[in-house]
């Protein structure tokens, strides 16, 4: 059993959907109380953290949905609000290094694993936009100064884990009036909306392009598909 850490857009077709079936199977364990998989360390860091599940699942299927799949069950557990696990069976960093062994010869994930700091800067700076400007200037700072064989172990902690915490509706425009400007020329949608229109129609928007024209910075951003777990 594993649910992940990382954003889901690094897993590859079957391990996303393989990450699907098994939260369905660590909810009907901690819902309905089944003894398989009960004492699993996977299983015991998510006991009591219900919303967190719920929005695993969210991201998880907002991915699924990005990749072209449906799904048609929704996680209800709401328990402990805006709180997740403390513990992590592996780091970020080391979940990385686990997936490019498993993948050596297989299909990749949507999002290229990262070698280097500025790699997986560039992948997570726009849902750490949607979160907090000053993180996002003191990053990007940090990451200029960082040469490419610098270890970026908890440069990968600290992207994952600023990703959990919520963006704001004003923080999800900003990052999404940023990617605007990758596909705004693929677009048939009224530009002077942009500031004003839902923020899910923008985002809908944003994916249709990015996915169609296949628009490789975009496609290669944890914002196109996480972002929607929070509009």
């Amino acid at each position: 059993m594993r649910i992940w850490d990382i954003s889901p857009g690094y897993l590859n077709r079957q391990s996303l959907l393989g990450e699907h079936r098994e939260l369905h199977g660590l909810v009907s364990i901690l819902v309905k109380h089944k003894k398989g998989y009960s004492k699993h360390p996977e299983t015991l860091r998510w006991v009591g953290y219900g919303w967190a599940i719920k929005k695993r699942h969210q991201l998880i299927v907002n991915e699924m949905e990005l990749r072209g799949y449906k799904d048609n069950t929704p996680v209800l557990t709401r328990s402990n609000k805006g709180c997740w696990p403390l513990a992590e069976i592996d780091s970020p960093f080391e979940q990385f290094n686990l997936l490019k062994n498993k993948y050596l010869e297989k299909e990749s994930g949507r999002l290229v694993l990262p070698s280097n700091a500025q790699q997986i800067w560039s992948q997570h700076k726009y849902s750490i936009l949607a979160r907090d400007p000053n993180l996002y200037k003191e990053i990007g700072r940090k990451v200029s100064t960082m040469r490419p064989n610098d270890d970026f172990s908890k440069l990968s902690s600290l992207l994952c884990n600023s990703l959990k915490n919520a963006p704001c509706a004003g923080g999800i425009r900003n990052s999404l009036q940023h990617m605007w400007g990758y596909i705004s020329k693929y677009s048939d949608f009224d530009k002077k909306k942009v500031n004003t229109a839902p923020l899910i129609l923008l985002l809908y928007e944003i994916q249709r392009c990015s996915v169609e024209c296949e628009e490789p910075y975009l496609k290669n951003s944890t914002a196109l598909s996480e972002l929607g777990a929070w509009v």
